[in-house]
């Protein structure tokens, strides 16, 4: 954020050191490498070019920019792709696109996920436009491994920069990063002369929706392993609706129902997370400079031994970053074979003026998209308010239950009254006739059904009339 003093620069690792800090003892194994003829001093015959390859080589130990292998990262197997700051930079050439071709196929034939442990300055100057073609490369063995299923966590390391940043980096499914590691796309010797330096951190990037969390090193490991495998346990299988926390009585007004929904005591997003996973981790952002960590809360968890994935909103106006996160989340889960679980509690979506101008209408219809479309199974609990559209972009077709203490209604019933020209003492029977309360929904076939607490059978509404 502008004025903000950057974190300490962290320490610079070399590629042996990261791939030591967060693999299992004994467990990395480097995979052979791409033997490339080129010319005296490179393609481009730069002057020097092979005098400075040789004297990287000796300094570090390594023959290029990066080491691949495989590993297993908290009991879990892996490719991995550790960049050699210390040798030119990190940065990447016709040898290093070699070598992360190669990384990619292999986790494609053996179906492991890939995970990039990134320092780089960006593409090798002294090999040009070749170089830069790399980036080309490097996208397309994404793609091509996100269409395989297959997931990819990267880490940013310090520094990462340019084509490294904009491919290996920004183009994971999961994105971590160190304290105070330098990222983005401009290098330091490239940025405008007044630009701050703190917008090009890992903690800038995890607030603008770029990163999903900044982890110290004494937790890489454990955060690492804890996410490769929850995106490694496919299980297409429906998740179960949550149990009810709140207060198991049905509402006898629909009024009360509104009350009941926005009583500060009443359980949020947070209880019914904490209630039903037994560890779970955030995914933030939406990658598109936007997030909305106080009002939609998305990630993956574990329940019951398989992994969950879960998009919660927590009784706020959700911001249009908060429905571009939670279809971020949908497609990834998609993609990875794994059911997704979404709650509802929502006024509604921000209406402000910043909300339009930062797309809150083709954020809503993005996620009502990837929720009818979803290639894996929704299911849906209205915890708390149901307000309007902004509330049924989350609702899985079909699939939605509710609490004893929710609602679910085309309009807040304040505003349904202005609208209609009806005076404040019309808002209650307005609410009533609005049929918003659980049972009606169920009456409707809005929703399947009214979830009870944990052991107990799912509530029954009473007969119609």
């Amino acid at each position: 954020m502008p004025g903000q003093t950057p974190a300490p620069t962290p320490q610079r690792l070399s590629a042996r050191q990261v791939l030591g800090l967060v693999t299992d003892p004994g467990s990395f194994v480097e995979l052979p490498q791409p033997t490339r003829q080129s010319a005296p001093d490179g393609p481009l015959g730069w002057q020097g070019y092979d005098a400075s390859r040789a004297r990287a080589a000796e300094r570090t130990g390594e023959a290029e920019s990066v080491v691949v292998g495989t590993a297993r990262v908290e009991g879990t197997p892996a490719v991995l792709i550790a960049f050699e700051f210390g040798f030119l930079g990190g940065s990447l050439g016709e040898r290093t696109g070699d070598r992360l071709e190669a990384a990619y196929e292999h986790a494609r034939a053996h179906r492991l996920p890939v995970v990039p442990l990134i320092a780089t300055g960006g593409s090798r100057m002294q090999e040009g436009m070749l170089a830069l073609s790399q980036l080309q490369r490097v996208a397309r063995q994404s793609a091509l491994t996100r269409e395989a299923g297959l997931a990819q966590v990267a880490v940013l390391r310090d520094p990462t920069t340019g084509g490294g940043w904009a491919t290996l980096g920004a183009g994971a499914d999961v994105i971590l990063a160190l304290p105070g590691a330098q990222v983005g796309f401009a290098g330091s010797r490239v940025r405008p002369p007044d630009a701050d330096p703190a917008a090009y951190t890992a903690e800038a990037q995890l607030a603008a929706g770029a990163a999903d969390a900044v982890v110290p090193p004494a937790e890489l490991k454990a955060t690492l392993g804890l996410w490769l495998r929850l995106l490694t346990a496919p299980a297409p299988i429906p998740a179960d609706p949550p149990a009810a926390l709140g207060d198991g009585g049905l509402p006898a007004t629909g009024w009360e129902a509104v009350r009941r929904a926005r009583a500060p005591h009443r359980p949020r997003a947070d209880a019914y997370l904490d209630a039903y996973f037994t560890r779970r981790v955030a995914l933030v952002g939406d990658r598109c400079g936007g997030a909305d960590p106080d009002g939609m809360l998305c990630g993956f968890g574990e329940r019951d031994g398989r992994t969950v994935a879960f998009a919660a909103q927590t009784g706020t106006a959700t911001l249009p970053a908060g429905y571009r996160t939670a279809a971020r989340l949908i497609r990834l889960a998609g993609r990875l074979g794994i059911p997704v679980l979404t709650l509802v509690d929502t006024p509604g979506a921000a209406n402000g003026a910043e909300a339009e101008r930062q797309g809150a209408g083709a954020a809503i219809a993005e996620l009502f998209g990837e929720v009818a479309a979803a290639r894996t199974p929704v299911t849906t609990l209205v915890v708390g308010e149901g307000g309007s559209g902004g509330a049924l972009a989350l609702a899985a077709p079909g699939n939605t239950w509710a609490t004893p203490d929710s609602y679910f209604s085309v309009i807040a019933p304040e505003l349904a009254a202005a609208i209609l020209k009806r005076p404040p003492e019309e808002v209650e029977p307005t609410a009533g006739q609005l049929r918003i309360r659980p049972q009606d929904l169920v009456e409707l076939g809005v929703v399947r059904g009214i979830v009870g607490h944990a052991g107990s059978t799912p509530a029954t509404p009473p007969p119609p009339g």
